[in-house]
């Protein structure tokens, strides 16, 4: 054979190597796609009872302000009074509409990464915006209930199979105290961390900003909200969720 044809015959050879490669390659078990890049981590928290946002002295309101110190770019956490709910829906999908055309593909869903938190009626708000996101096809990454108690209307029991992860903390005593225990619609789908009992009875803590009327008739309720060693944790478990490379493990009761 000329040296011509031989040439040729090598350059058809590699050719066919080249796009063939992908299909090599699947068949070995290599991924040949691209998975979507991750979105920003949004982080939405709710205030308990006829609380406003920007309470200083409120747990959620505490812990937006620690984490918002050293958020990066691109992420955001925000509080609501537990009855705009509506509004901080619409501030995720406006979040999560990284081309402002108005209309969320499925890849702007997939790309999600939400953290929900809050105090009381704001930890049952929890659970319906988890379940307001559900029917939109949008993920979340953790929901965090500290001292849970449900409207009349509402329940805030059952986590959707939306939600990666969830967590309650309550304690038991007093007119207002938390629901006890959280379950999962489906457990292949979503892990309950656990459900922890806090007892202030037992180590009460000073909240500040308090009035009367809390520190008479809802004390230990009060307390959930305020206790720093209990919000300490709950930015734990968020941090972690921010920062996957983190090792460290939270200790709670």
């Amino acid at each position: 054979m000329s040296r011509l044809p031989r040439c040729r015959v090598l350059v058809a050879v590699a050719v066919t190597l080249i796009s063939t490669g992908p299909l090599l390659m699947a068949a070995d078990g290599a991924v040949t796609t691209h998975a979507p890049a991750a979105g920003p981590y949004i982080l939405i928290g709710f205030a308990g009872g006829f609380v406003r946002h920007d309470n200083s002295h409120h747990g959620p309101v505490k812990l937006a302000q620690r984490i918002r110190e050293s958020l990066p770019k691109g992420d955001s956490i925000r509080v609501f009074e537990n009855r705009r709910r509506k509004d901080a829906y619409k501030a995720i999908l406006r979040l999560l509409d990284s081309n402002h055309d108005g209309v969320l593909s499925a890849q702007e869903r997939s790309q999600a990464r939400i953290i929900l938190f809050g105090h009381s009626w704001g930890a049952s708000a929890v659970v319906m915006l988890s379940r307001e996101l559900d029917r939109a096809g949008i993920p979340v990454l953790l929901t965090v209930q500290v001292d849970s108690i449900a409207k009349f209307w509402q329940k805030d029991k059952v986590i959707p199979d939306n939600v990666a992860e969830a967590v309650n903390f309550y304690q038991p005593h007093g007119l207002l105290h938390g629901r006890a225990r959280i379950t999962a619609a489906d457990d292949s789908k979503t892990q309950i961390l656990g459900n922890y009992r806090f007892d202030y009875q037992k180590k009460p803590v000073k909240c500040e900003g308090a009035t009367w009327i809390e520190r008479t008739f809802i004390p230990s309720h009060l307390e959930s909200q305020c206790d720093p060693r209990l919000w300490s944790q709950v930015e734990d478990l968020m941090r972690q969720r921010m920062e996957p490379q983190a090792t460290a493990v939270v200790a709670i009761p």
